[in-house]
């Protein structure tokens, strides 16, 4: 997929979340978590501008995964504004994680698929939905994953 369908599909999968913490009065973490999913979105992409890396290569895997979610569990920690160091920690891995993940599961919609086992495995998953260029498909991911977050707080019935 391309930038507006990953972005779609970070709120898509984010949603849940957002929407449960969101409803038990934490909104500013909702809202964060939310922000730091959709400027992840694109992340495992810097492949295609780093020599020696193939596209949808290591950095479309858990293994990926786990060391974005590290990083930014690592960077929530020291930050953790207000929250336990080690909830903020602990959110900031699972949100990294879960933003890395997000991709993965968008770049599988695509006929070239995901090998997201690597190093372990080289199998590929697809389900071969739509071309990753395609700009109706990134369009209609865009406009459902915000059309899912403007629910999630609209229905509460809070700003």
């Amino acid at each position: 997929m391309y930038r507006n369908g990953h972005y779609g599909v970070a709120l898509l999968v984010y949603a849940p979340v957002g929407f449960v913490l969101y409803a038990s009065g934490d909104g500013a973490l909702a809202l964060g978590g939310g922000a730091v999913m959709v400027s992840l979105a694109t992340l495992p992409d810097l492949d295609g501008r780093i020599p020696l890396l193939a596209h949808r290569g290591p950095t479309h895997s858990v293994v990926f995964a786990l060391l974005v979610g590290a990083v930014v569990g690592a960077l929530a920690t020291l930050l953790h504004t207000g929250l336990d160091p080690q909830v903020a920690g602990g959110f900031g891995f699972a949100v990294g994680t879960l933003a890395v993940l997000a991709h993965l599961l968008a770049d599988a919609l695509t006929p070239m698929g995901v090998r997201p086992f690597w190093p372990v495995s080289d199998r590929s998953y697809t389900l071969s939905l739509s071309r990753a260029g395609n700009p109706v498909a990134n369009w209609l991911l865009l406009v459902a994953g915000v059309a899912v977050t403007l629910s999630w707080l609209g229905l509460l019935g809070r700003p």
